[in-house]
């Protein structure tokens, strides 16, 4: 298990540096000039592991370079001596090929001395593996949910406990990706809402998803743990230096994988307790009163912000949608009299998860402000305006 587990992270480490790779080998092909390394991130070309900033990071690279330094020792030893032996004892230098049938003393040597490199390979790695999973003792539990395509980030305990919210992939930037136009160092890695961290604190990282299989991957921690549905795994990470960190999600998740990136900041203890003062005082400011009656102008200019941020990536920003994701411009759902129509999909979603159920994720608010905008936007101009107070008396039902 310990070994399955070593080279899973190690495999994970290479796609990332594979990832990395494509994305800058891409921006070059293009002629932009300007991308250079990203610090916290990938670098132009770059072949090794990101630097290390927590001490399980610098052991999973330890690791790595002990045994390839091993395993090139035995490649070298086996391969040359079966060279020498091709070479020097060929029939045509006038060797006659030995007749003899066993050795013990070669039978053992080759059981026992792959048997004590592998014990002191698993001896080495067994501290870093052990630590790799002991949670206990964080100083703060963030929950990270994995979306098709976004992270949804709830702070459980600590400092900055009852803090959510979803980080999305910056719009421009997957418009830019759709224009074949690669561009700036954080290419594909600009998000709206980074998870922040305060440095030198353990933080543990509990993973869920909501749909499909996702990964919470970021190379220079040295994490990455899958996020399935139904299931609850964790990990952790101690950040020694502050700084901004970016991962990706490493396991293939459907047709937007590549736009499902993370970024973390990592704060000093004062910039973090400033930064969570700052989150809770918007968080109580943003706190709608589903009674509130709405107009139409301001419901519009919110619905296209929620609508930008959670429904573009599927249906995209014009509601052209793409492939099977319907359309939402002229849409019947959209433009039927009976608004609960779209309110009743919007909560529960549809096809089984295909559309997810945005009920407990988005405030009635929000939710009422994205469907007014769909109903009055593009062609559709049906003059609907949907208060919260319908979408809590639909989630009555």
């Amino acid at each position: 298990m310990m070994t399955i587990r070593k080279l899973g992270h190690r495999a994970a480490h290479a796609a990332l540096a594979l990832s990395a790779l494509a994305t800058t080998s891409a921006a070059l092909a293009f002629g932009d000039k300007s991308v250079t390394d990203l610090p916290g991130g990938p670098k132009v070309l770059g072949l090794d592991f990101q630097p290390a900033v927590t001490e399980i990071a610098r052991q999973q690279k330890e690791l790595h370079y002990w045994m390839l330094i091993v395993c090139t020792i035995i490649f070298v030893v086996v391969f040359g001596f079966m060279f020498y032996s091709i070479i020097k004892h060929r029939k045509s230098v006038g060797h006659k090929a030995a007749n003899f049938h066993e050795s013990t003393a070669v039978e053992i040597a080759w059981t026992v001395v792959p048997f004590i490199i592998v014990i002191l390979m698993g001896a080495f790695a067994t501290r870093t593996v052990v630590a790799m999973k002991d949670t206990t003792g964080a100083d703060l539990t963030i929950k990270a949910t994995g979306y098709q395509w976004k992270w949804g980030y709830d702070y459980v305990k600590g400092e900055g406990e009852g803090l959510a919210f979803i980080s999305t992939l910056d719009t421009a930037q997957r418009n830019l990706s759709e224009e074949g136009q690669p561009a700036g160092n954080d290419y594909l890695l600009k998000v709206d809402n980074p998870l922040v961290v305060p440095v030198n604190k353990k933080v543990r990282v509990i993973t869920t998803a909501d749909d499909v299989i996702h990964s919470w991957s970021v190379p220079a921690f040295g994490v990455k743990q899958d996020a399935i549905p139904g299931f609850v795994r964790d990990t952790w990470f101690l950040a020694d230096k502050v700084g901004t960190y970016y991962g990706m999600c490493s396991e293939l998740c459907g047709k937007e994988h590549a736009f499902m990136p993370i970024r973390v900041d990592v704060l000093s203890a004062a910039d973090y307790t400033a930064w969570v003062d700052k989150q809770k005082k918007a968080l109580a400011a943003a706190a709608d009163d589903p009674k509130k009656v709405w107009e139409m102008a301001p419901l519009m200019a919110r619905g296209e912000k929620v609508y930008l941020a959670n429904c573009a990536v599927c249906h995209k920003p014009d509601g052209t949608g793409a492939g099977p994701v319907k359309p939402l411009d002229k849409s019947p759902t959209v433009l039927d009299a009976d608004k609960n129509a779209q309110i009743l999909t919007v909560l529960h979603g549809r096809l089984n998860g295909a559309m997810p159920a945005w009920q407990g994720k988005l405030s009635e608010t929000d939710i009422a402000a994205a469907i007014t905008y769909t109903k009055n936007s593009w062609s559709n101009h049906t003059g609907q305006l949907v208060e919260p107070s319908d979408v809590v008396a639909a989630e009555a039902k």
